[in-house]
């Protein structure tokens, strides 16, 4: 695994390198960039590292000072590469760099010194400085070298992490127990497990809906194969219900109530009928990302659909499951806890 590490001033990403470290981890950094003060293999360019790590995909690796997002592309194309963003409250984030200041004996920086400083790194900008004397405005650069200029913003970098780290924790201690519950390198953060996979295909799904009540997407897998998909709405032809179509839906029923006018299809459903029963008695799998109500659990049990996997609980889950286990049908929560932000 090789992993890369971005956050504003002293959010914290050497500290999570350490934990890195302390698990087996090889540091690694550019000549001449790298301050951090770990014990750290060198090269010339970024290039030199991804063929390095390339060669060694089989170890793990660990990097902070990523700074163009022409780097970051570069290593995102490798399948073992995992970027961290790591992030604090910035009031916690200028208590350690005053603390910083203190150990090296340096001048204390204002809270408003900080705060421009960290915006200049953050998002890679000129900042007007007022000088009171002159009346009129200063523009520095982000680290007042041209070095600084040909960075890419972190703020933008931040945003293709696959892990978010909020460090808000006063000792490393609580940082790095945090560390382990979230299970940092767990490698399925890379390559997703066939529930979570298909999981987060009915996410994918459901964002298709239209239904006023809530957004459902499922899919129907054979063989890890996808045979069909479904999301909720308005049968083909009608008004969609989130323009008008289902007054039911738009009349905002509670729950469970006057179902027999609703006029909504239910994801579950969608995909049955696509499928068609032959497709599906020989064995399918439904991966949901809400447990199905009983409407559609008894059309999932006629099909022949032999296992239900769900993520968020509806009301009437205790019901489902009844009817599916003496149906023979396994039901079982995906919720890959896990590997989960927290």
């Amino acid at each position: 695994m090789f992993v890369g590490i971005i956050g504003p001033l002293c959010a914290g990403k050497h500290s999570v390198a350490k934990w890195l470290i302390s698990n087996g981890f090889v540091h690694l950094g550019l000549k001449q960039r790298d301050q951090t003060g770990l014990e750290t293999v060198f090269f010339d360019k970024s290039e030199d590292i991804l063929n390095y790590v390339t060669k060694h995909w089989a170890k793990n690796f660990v990097i902070c000072n990523i700074e163009s997002m022409r780097t970051l592309e570069m290593f995102k194309k490798r399948p073992f590469f995992m970027l961290i963003a790591v992030d604090s409250p910035i009031t916690t984030r200028y208590i350690r760099y005053v603390n910083r200041c203190r150990e090296t004996n340096n001048s204390e920086p204002t809270i408003e010194e900080f705060i421009t400083r960290s915006d200049c790194e953050l998002y890679n900008i000129a900042y007007p400085i007022i000088d009171p004397s002159a009346h009129m405005n200063i523009t520095i650069c982000a680290n007042l070298n041209n070095h600084q200029c040909l960075k890419s913003p972190i703020i933008n970098m931040m945003q293709m992490a696959n892990l978010n780290v909020i460090n808000s924790y006063n000792s490393l201690f609580s940082l790095y127990e945090y560390l382990q519950k979230i299970n940092v390198i767990n490698e399925e953060r890379l390559r997703p497990s066939w529930d979570t996979y298909f999981m987060r295909m009915s996410d994918l799904a459901a964002s298709r809906s239209n239904c006023m009540k809530r957004k459902v997407g499922c899919i129907l897998v054979k063989d890890c194969r996808v045979v069909a998909t479904g999301y909720n709405g308005t049968p083909r032809g009608i008004k969609n219900c989130n323009e008008g179509g289902c007054q039911r839906c738009n009349d905002a029923v509670p729950c469970g109530l006057d179902l027999d006018v609703c006029l909504c299809l239910h994801a579950e459903e969608n995909a049955l009928l696509e499928a068609g029963r032959d497709r599906v008695s020989s064995g399918c799998i439904l991966y949901c990302n809400t447990c199905p109500c009983l409407r559609c659990t008894v059309k999932l049990v006629q099909a022949g659909v032999k296992e239900v996997v769900y993520n968020l609980s509806y009301g009437m889950d205790d019901k489902t499951a009844k009817l599916l286990k003496e149906a023979g049908v396994i039901l079982r929560q995906h919720t890959a806890k896990n590997i989960c932000d927290y």
